[in-house]
């Protein structure tokens, strides 16, 4: 009965696979209440369940809604897993315990409806479904996000049909199915009954040609019935399968995405009603010509994300809303482009990047990358038994989706390593679809892609890759056939930007190489979405959990939290960064010259749809403002524009203001920033929408000083142990202890410390992949996180400028020699205040230790002070206002902020470092009945501020754990190191870590 779950069959029963469209035929939706029962093995609740019959009361049967996961509504668990299958790896066999849920459901005909012809479609089932129609078996059929059809029309009745299907969890299906996500079995998309008129066209393929020659195009739509296309707008009416040519349209692209709609129809047969079928039809061609990537004779850069269907509730159950929201997200952050990794979508989604705007490459639903556990032995694309199922995927996809102009390419798989199917799966998409070209990434040889493609690769190699310089692939032989071919292709970096918690680092610099070589033709950064459940814990506390929150093995645990937005799809500071690093407009401000260079990124339209703004600041607070007035400039041009005379004045009287007054306001900061927004409201975004951005100082910029560049340490004055002075020291309006050297007080402000930190709660991306770039696990051998102080002597010295308090001591972890020394000099800054100049110098053995050999260096450098708890708010001038790292900073600009403490931590899913604001010049903390404490900055500073500390930020396995220690702990950073995305990418590069060098970090604190 159930045997067809182990057979590598993918479907009996069903029909030929099908464009999707939409008409004025009848549809009825069955989604809604079914009777559900769920059964530990594939045989579900027995033979007689696919019974004409009443679904019977009791037994275990309950309702669940369609469509849905059951996992999600409340049977059974969801499972995690990256790389591992969660089933013993026994191809094509699935093991006995395979939970199974049979769905019934009864329903009636609307009134005047046409059985014959009638089709019933389900648009996902996972990942294995059976269906039986008033008492007939139907058949079954695999392929979790594809869809599949059943002739119903001679079993149907004008009441009481009953529907029944038996879902399982795993089938021989599932070993296609592995790509790092969350398995999730049900009917997690739409079920419907389609009416189909006598006469009615069953399948149609739309071929709308652009010549960027001439702007002229072509128009051919192929059906398997006589039918009627037309265009009102273009004066077409024409039969089907007839050649229209048209001296001039508009061609169809992810930013002019004209869509031309129109009908195709067919007559009524014998006194009936015909069918009309709505269409949006947009011209576009697609080629690859010497090594480049082009559309519409124009090279095109995706600037993307991949995408996995998630919702924090439904899973990959997704709804009308949540798609289009996702795609105005992407518009609002510059994103063009997406990769549906490793699915096709909803068909929905495709019909909104077609009408919003967004490249689209479509990848089918094959991953086997749990066979990497068997070292590749019985792959399925190797073995032909499998080759019926890997062509069914391929051909359900294209299609289904082969009228989208927004899809401009195929993707045949993900990390399914070689085999000979792929040779077969390409030579059917080319002899079906020629119009795209095909991506694959996992074979070596490429010899079935149009694109050379990797993923995670360091920039050093990006680079090369650019410059068509690439090493030879391992198992390629340098200067054959592939290898010549291969350097020949376009580029298609399809995962990059690992985006697991906070990060990823470096989506500037990987921009600039992009944009570097014509040879590239765009990136994806991987992903879109963190795949978080919502979820009421045992301590019932509401919390998104991952796959290590579910009590099962093999586990992927939170490597699934690895999107640019949380999972209720609020954007994280990485999607933040990203949209700054792809901004369609690059703005460089040449202060010295007067000028602005404008550079168009788009790649087919001008900067018509974008007004240009300045805005000129002094310390943060705006000083004046105007517009400015940028000519016309084509796709991939620049243009350089003079600063408008308003600008060029207000510069110059605040200049000379500044100037004048310098005596009272110490050093003053004039910064411009030029934005460009939205002229008019679009479709994703409203008027006023900034895109892009840029900022330049007038003056030049601020500078940090590394190391002690001459400056001169105290002589110590003693090796003796601490020299103990009396038990309170003050020194202006700091009062400090004798003893230990610390700051206790400043005013009317209770403090601790500060004393030397040099830890940080690791990043997922700290973390690394294992053990490869994993600088945690380092740190923690290296004793990061348990740094012991010591104060070897603290003097209070007079000199010529007043007196000074010396305070000299040495941290380091027990067990080891590697360390800081530490001299800490305090003198009096005027009534309020006290400045600090901190000698930091790295001693002992970083490198070669008893523990290892490690390139180590500290994640962070600086001071960590215990503030009282009452302080809630936050304002500082320097880049903001949200959280910002070296390697990640590019979309933070200069200014003032404002913010709450509470609100300058970032609640990732994971807790982790967060929050940093790099480059302070100034921060001030208030609260009710607490003197505002300022720092000041000689000149800059990093700081974080949070009611816990770092080792508690460490500890807590969710965001709710963290609980207020009745302090605010301030961290006053020279520098912290950047963020990569190490988690599935290359290591950090050397130039975001901090140097292993004596260091001078100089601040002012003032109550």
């Amino acid at each position: 009965m159930h045997s067809y779950v182990s057979d590598p069959v993918p479907g009996r029963g069903r029909r030929e696979p099908r464009a999707d469209f939409v008409s004025d035929a009848g549809r009825l939706s069955l989604n809604g209440e079914w009777d559900f029962r769920l059964s530990p093995t594939a045989a579900g609740t027995g033979p007689e369940f696919g019974a004409d019959t009443p679904t019977p009361a009791g037994d275990g049967w309950g309702g669940i809604r369609v469509p849905a996961h059951w996992v999600l509504e409340g049977h059974g668990e969801p499972l995690y897993t990256n790389t591992a299958f969660p089933f013993p790896l026994d191809s094509p066999r699935v093991p006995d315990e395979n939970p199974t849920g049979d769905y019934r459901r009864t329903f009636d005909l609307p009134a005047g409806w046409r059985s014959a012809g009638s089709v019933l479609r389900f648009q996902g089932v996972d990942s294995c479904g059976a269906v039986w129609l008033n008492g007939v078996e139907l058949g079954h059929s695999k392929g979790s996000r594809l869809p599949f059809e059943f002739a119903v029309g001679s079993l149907l009745r004008e009441r009481g049909n009953v529907l029944a299907v038996r879902v399982n969890r795993w089938s021989s299906g599932s070993y296609l199915e592995d790509q790092d996500m969350w398995w999730l079995p049900g009917i997690f998309r739409d079920v419907e009954l389609l009416e189909r008129p006598a006469g009615a066209i069953d399948d149609f393929f739309v071929h709308a040609g652009y010549d960027h020659r001439d702007g002229s195009g072509m128009l051919r739509v192929d059906s398997d019935a006589p039918g009627l296309v037309e265009l009102p707008e273009l004066g077409i009416a024409v039969p089907t399968g007839t050649t229209v040519r048209l001296a001039a349209v508009e061609p169809w692209s992810a930013e002019s995405p004209r869509l031309y709609r129109g009908t195709l129809s067919t007559p009524g047969v014998d006194g009936a009603p015909g069918e009309r079928i709505p269409l949006a039809v947009g011209f576009r061609t697609v080629s690859i010509e010497d090594g480049r990537l082009l559309v519409n004779g124009s090279p095109v850069l995706f600037r993307g994300v991949n995408r996995h269907e998630h919702d924090p509730d439904r899973g990959r159950s997704l709804d009308l809303e949540t798609m289009r929201r996702d795609i105005v997200m992407m518009k609002q952050h510059n994103i063009n482009a997406v990769r549906t990794s490793h699915y096709p979508p909803h068909p929905d989604f495709l019909r909104l990047c077609d009408e919003y705007g967004l490249w689209v490459v479509e990848e089918s639903d094959i991953e086997t990358h749990g066979f990497i556990y068997a070292g590749w032995e019985g792959n399925p694309p190797a073995e032909p038994v499998w080759r019926d199922a890997l062509l069914d995927r391929i051909r359900r996809m294209v299609e289904r989706d082969k009228n989208h102009p927004s899809i401009v390419v195929w993707s045949m798989a993900n990390e399914s390593m070689t085999g000979e199917a792929f040779g077969e799966m390409e030579a059917w998409i080319r002899a079906r679809d020629a119009s795209r070209p095909l991506h694959y990434e996992r074979d070596p040889s490429y010899r079935n892609s149009d694109f050379y493609s990797l993923m995670y690769p360091s920039q050093d190699d990006l680079a090369a890759i650019g410059r068509r310089e690439e090493p030879t692939p391992e198992g390629v032989t340098p200067g054959s056939a592939d290898d010549e071919r291969r350097r020949g292709l376009p580029f298609l970096l399809c995962e990059y930007g690992h985006a697991m918690g906070n990060g990823p680092g470096s989506l500037v610099d990987y921009q600039a190489i992009l944009e570097s070589s014509e040879r590239f033709c765009g990136a994806f950064v991987w992903e879109w979405i963190d795949h978080g459940f919502r979820r009421t814990l045992p301590d019932g506390v509401s919390a998104f959990v991952h796959g290590g929150d579910i009590d099962f093995l093999p586990n992927g645990g939170s490597y699934c939290i690895d999107g640019l937005v949380f999972p209720d799809r609020t954007p994280s500071p990485g999607l933040v960064e990203y949209k700054k690093a792809i901004e369609p407009v690059s703005l460089a401000i040449d202060v010295a010259a007067g000028t602005l260079l404008v550079r168009n990124k788009q790649d087919f339209v001008g900067l018509s749809a974008f007004g240009f703004a300045w805005l000129l600041e002094r310390d943060g607070v705006p000083v004046s403002s105007g517009v400015v007035t940028v000519p016309g400039c084509a796709a991939r041009a620049s243009v350089s524009v003079a600063f408008p005379a308003g600008l060029a004045s207000a510069i110059a009287s605040s200049v000379a203001a500044d100037g004048a007054s310098a005596a009272d306001g110490g050093d003053r900061e004039l910064w411009i920033t030029v934005s460009a927004s939205l002229v008019a409201e679009a479709a994703w975004a409203p008027a006023g929408h900034e895109v892009a951005w840029a900022q330049a100082r007038v003056g030049g910029e601020v500078a940090r000083e590394w190391a002690l560049s001459g400056a001169e340490v105290p002589a110590s004055g003693t090796d003796a142990p601490a020299q103990v002075l009396e038990r309170s020291v003050a020194l202006g309006a700091a009062r400090f202890d004798g003893a230990s050297g610390e700051l206790v007080g400043l005013g009317e402000l209770e403090l601790a410390g500060p004393r030397l930190d040099l830890w940080r709660a690791p990043t997922e991306n700290d973390k690394g992949q294992g053990e490869l770039n994993n600088l945690a696990t380092v740190w923690r051998k290296l004793g990061l996180d348990r740094i012991l102080h010591r104060t070897d002597e603290v003097t209070l010295d007079e000199t010529a400028a007043g007196r000074r308090l010396v305070v000299r001591g040495r941290s380091g972890p027990a067990g080891l020699t590697l360390g800081y020394r530490t001299t800490f000099v305090w003198e009096a800054a005027g009534t309020d205040g006290v400045a600090l100049t901190a000698f930091l110098e790295p001693v002992g053995h970083w490198t070669k230790t008893p523990v290892g050999d490690f390139n180590a260096t500290p994640p962070r450098l600086g001071l960590r002070l215990g503030l009282p708890g009452g302080f809630h708010d936050a304002e500082w001038f320097g880049p903001g206002p949200g959280e910002a790292y070296a390697d990640s900073r590019a979309a933070a600009r200069v200014g003032r902020h404002r913010a709450s403490v509470d609100a300058l931590q970032t609640p990732y899913v994971v807790p982790q470092e967060n929050g940093n604001r790099p480059d302070a010049r100034w921060l001030e903390l208030s609260g009710a009945g607490l003197p505002t404490l300022r720092v000041e900055g000689a000149p800059l500073f990093e700081f974080t501020a949070r009611r816990w500390t770092s080792e508690s930020l460490d500890a807590a396995a969710h965001p709710h754990h963290l609980v207020d220690s009745g302090r605010v702990w301030l961290n006053l950073d020279h520098a912290q190191q950047g963020l990569g995305s190490a988690s599935c990418g290359p290591a950090l590069p050397e130039r975001y870590r901090i140097p292993l060098t004596a260091t001078t970090f100089a601040l002012t604190l003032r109550a």
